[in-house]
């Protein structure tokens, strides 16, 4: 096992792999930026770096100053989070030339799956349900009016390195394509330093779920469920729950199964996340792989008990899964709610700024991961989560009103946040019956306007 790990991380996802390497007797060391020099959450570590000033593309996105940290204080391994350099295979190739271990999937691995085009071809051999459209990237505009007409109107252009519905158009008419591949393109080199696009069958009014997966390097692969995903605005995930109210044991057993196909075509190991869209008439698609841990991967370890950052860091150790899939349990239900510090009555507008006063809910059943308290400054230049706010209960009506309660009790003065929308949602009709789809918060808002 490890000694030291270096997290190469800021925020809630620094402090939740602290945590986890307290508790196996791993010490810990973790970077920083100039931003976040007084972050309490560094005191749990035994040594902090700084590497750079605020702008990540100065400090938390520098592979060579992550490495010289690692090396500095003598750490064997590096966790990554999620998000900055946590799918970056040529920051895993780095890591492991230099003898630091990164606590992942191979960049071999990474490269075939964070390529969506490459993904997709790959998820179509190991006969995963796939989303009709293009076979690639789209060399140029005569190719991309061929794959649409093929495939109907309305399209996805898509980012082939994109993310968080950056790089990515809906088009409707053909009218509309050429302006949307222009936009769709500038805005994934300027996002992701990559032009590359490809195009997708629109699904309309989606539900998006996902199937989380733990694999070793001996081969064994295992599903830890799925989790719902369809409380979203513009593509960014607000609440995720499990199990997911919108899918029946069949199409649940399928995608499982189909994620379990696609790592092991894959040769994957570490933790990955399999995401779906799944139509109306509940049949399920393939759209992406995340080769990291979630931001959502509380709602699992709530309904399982699998501390999925320990598999992580056990896994790059090269040690095999303590369980077979028959072993892995489900348990009630848990909902997860991501507090932004962003205002839901004007568009959802920033808003950072010191938090004053800061008081967070309890009982049985809940937890609430954050790096903030009174006294933190939410600052403009990262993002503009808070915290998670998570509940487990037995069931799904119970879970909602135990979130209700929760969100009533959580205080983040003076800043605005997204609890008023989220209690909104908990007391929602269409919400509480769990028929709805990617496009409900925006009909919500809508109405409330």
């Amino acid at each position: 096992m490890f000694n030291r790990i270096l997290v190469a991380n800021r925020g809630e996802i620094a402090l939740r792999v602290m945590r986890t390497c307290r508790e196996m007797g791993i010490d810990t060391a973790c970077v920083f930026s100039e931003a976040d020099r007084d972050a309490n959450y560094l005191k749990m570590a035994s040594r902090a770096v700084c590497i750079g000033p605020a702008a990540p593309g100065e400090s938390y996105l520098k592979s060579d100053r992550i490495i010289a940290a690692a090396e500095m204080v003598g750490a064997d391994a590096i966790h990554p989070g999620y998000g900055f350099l946590a799918e970056n295979a040529q920051f895993a190739d780095m890591c492991r030339e230099s003898n630091i271990e990164f606590i992942g999937p191979s960049s071999d691995s990474i490269r075939m799956l964070g390529d969506k085009a490459a993904a997709r071809t790959l998820a179509k051999k190991a006969k995963v349900p796939t989303v009709p459209g293009s076979d690639g990237v789209l060399e140029n505009d005569e190719e991309a009016i061929k794959v649409a007409k093929k495939i109907g109107y309305p399209v996805m252009v898509k980012a082939l390195a994109g993310g968080g519905g950056r790089g990515l158009r809906i088009v409707r008419t053909q009218d509309e394509l050429k302006h949307a591949l222009s936009t769709s393109r500038q805005e994934a080199l300027k996002s992701f330093n990559d032009a590359g696009v490809y195009m997708e069958k629109y699904i309309e009014n989606p539900r998006h779920v996902e199937v989380q997966l733990l694999a070793d390097q001996k081969g064994h692969v295992v599903h830890v469920f799925e989790r719902d995903c369809t409380v979203q605005r513009r593509y960014q995930k607000l609440i995720e729950e499990s199990p997911s109210p919108g899918i029946d044991n069949k199409t649940r057993e399928e995608m499982c199964k189909a994620a379990i196909r696609l790592a092991k075509s894959a040769n994957y190991y570490n933790a990955a996340t399999v995401e779906f869209v799944v139509d109306q008439k509940g049949r399920p698609y393939f759209i992406e792989v995340n080769t990291r841990i979630q931001v959502e991967h509380p709602v699992t370890e709530m309904i399982t008990g699998i501390d999925l950052i320990r598999c992580q860091i056990e896994v790059a150790a090269g040690q095999p899964l303590k369980f077979t899939q028959k072993e892995i349990k489900r348990n009630g239900h848990s909902i997860e709610c991501r507090i932004n510090a962003e205002d839901p009555e004007h568009n959802f507008r920033p808003s950072p700024g010191k938090i004053e006063h800061m008081t967070v809910p309890g009982g049985l059943g809940v937890r609430f991961d954050s790096h903030a308290h009174a006294g933190y400054t939410v600052s403009p230049r990262y993002d503009s989560m808070i915290g998670k706010l998570i509940v487990h209960r037995p069931t799904r009506e119970e879970a909602i009103a135990a979130m209700h309660r929760c969100l009533s009790e959580l205080n983040v003065d003076p800043l605005k946040t997204t609890i008023p929308l989220y209690q909104r949602i908990m007391k929602n009709a269409t919400f509480i019956s769990g028929k709805f789809d990617t496009g409900f918060v925006e009909r919500l808002n809508a109405e409330a306007e």
